[in-house]
């Protein structure tokens, strides 16, 4: 076996990346004017069935942006995952609101179960939506993660929203090219069923601009706001007038060029990354004390990232002596993230009945998933997996 180093998810590069980006250079246009902007937008509109897009420098001010356009003001609450990247947390203490932190399921998504317990139990009706009782603070929205590529149970999630005037933002940072297989929202995919929605094209993501994120909306009006702030709120592009406070928020043409080859890819990136859980779940079911996460059936994953669930007392080895292995392999695994509502900003927050997640927390291991991972690659990890 070779000694190379095998990386959880690294991008793949094989499509007209350095085609289009050596096009935008010859136009000279690689700033956030270029062309390759708007085709980047209009080709993921296009990909998830949205009316336009808004692209933007990252996945994190998506998410801001997102924010103001649920309208959440400085004092209100958004209901969060505790199970999560901490960015989907940070967006709401930038707009100077507080989050409140919810548990997970067992696909480590937002338990919508307890929200919906937590409004009935803690919550009351308010002029406008729902108040929380402890607080006295107005809840404006709820941020659905859908973790490593698999839904939330948004049809769920969007009648209690419903019931309770609550704003939806879909954080589909690692879900690009999951959609909904059944229910109301059947084909719909991951970012448009709720109010507004965005993505993420960081380095690790099944597509890559090396950067980069963008918002996507079911409203013409709100992804024509997006585009408003993002730019600075140019009000008179001219003379720079400016009404409004705006964020430098734009992506790159650069950028866009590299965008718009991989997304050209991303079916056959799924094709492969789904072929690859298969035949994980396949091999793994060999070993006593291991298996993979599953995926919910109410939804098409992109199976981004691979989760190993880790039984210490059957297989004989915990999550942190298997990383160990791993790491001396030379091969590259990742827990998930520490639990949000114990992050030293956040203890002050109020976390509802959180306990699924540390038990997620404690047993999962994701396992190399990028989709050009070889076959020698894959048999790395496995052997790692064998030898206890």
């Amino acid at each position: 076996m070779s000694d190379t180093p095998v990386y959880l998810s690294y991008p793949c590069l094989k499509g007209r990346e350095i085609d289009y980006v050596t096009e935008c250079l010859k136009s000279e246009w690689v700033s956030t004017s270029g062309a390759y902007v708007t085709r980047f937008e209009q080709a993921i509109a296009d990909y998830v069935g949205a009316p336009g897009a808004v692209a933007c420098v990252n996945g994190t001010a998506a998410l801001h942006i997102c924010l103001l356009l649920a309208g959440v003001k400085a004092g209100d609450e958004v209901l969060v995952p505790t199970l999560t990247f901490i960015a989907a947390v940070n967006a709401v203490r930038y707009v100077n609101a507080e989050p409140v932190f919810m548990d997970c399921d067992d696909y480590l998504n937002l338990d919508v179960a307890k929200v919906e317990q937590f409004l009935a139990e803690e919550c009351g009706p308010a002029a406008q939506g729902v108040i929380h009782k402890r607080t006295g603070r107005p809840i404006r929205a709820v941020i659905a993660v859908h973790v490593f590529g698999s839904l939330c149970e948004l049809d769920r999630l969007m009648a209690v929203a419903e019931r309770h005037r609550l704003v939806v933002i879909e954080d589909a940072t690692e879900a690009l090219g999951s959609r909904m297989r059944r229910g109301a929202w059947a084909g719909r995919h991951a970012g448009m069923v709720g109010d507004f929605g965005c993505y993420s094209f960081n380095g690790n993501k099944i597509i890559t601009c090396g950067g980069g994120g963008m918002i996507v909306a079911r409203s013409a009006q709100a992804l024509a706001r997006a585009k408003y702030l993002t730019t600075q709120a140019k009000d008179d592009p001219l003379h720079y007038v400016h009404h409004e406070v705006g964020y430098n928020y734009r992506l790159t043409a650069l950028q866009a060029a590299m965008g718009l080859a991989q997304l050209e890819q991303l079916p056959g990136f799924i094709q492969r990354k789904r072929a690859q859980y298969l035949e994980y779940k396949a091999r793994l079911a060999a070993i006593p004390g291991l298996r993979l996460l599953d995926v919910p059936d109410y939804g098409e994953s992109n199976h981004w990232l691979h989760s190993l669930v880790i039984e210490e007392a059957r297989y004989g080895l915990g999550r942190d002596l298997l990383r160990q292995k791993f790491a001396a392999a030379r091969i590259e695994t990742r827990p998930i993230w520490t639990l949000n509502h114990t992050q030293r900003p956040y203890r002050h927050n109020r976390a509802y009945r959180i306990e699924k997640a540390p038990f997620y927390f404690d047993r999962v291991l994701n396992i190399p998933s990028s989709a050009g991972l070889t076959d020698e690659e894959f048999e790395r990890v496995m052997e790692v997996l064998r030898r206890r």
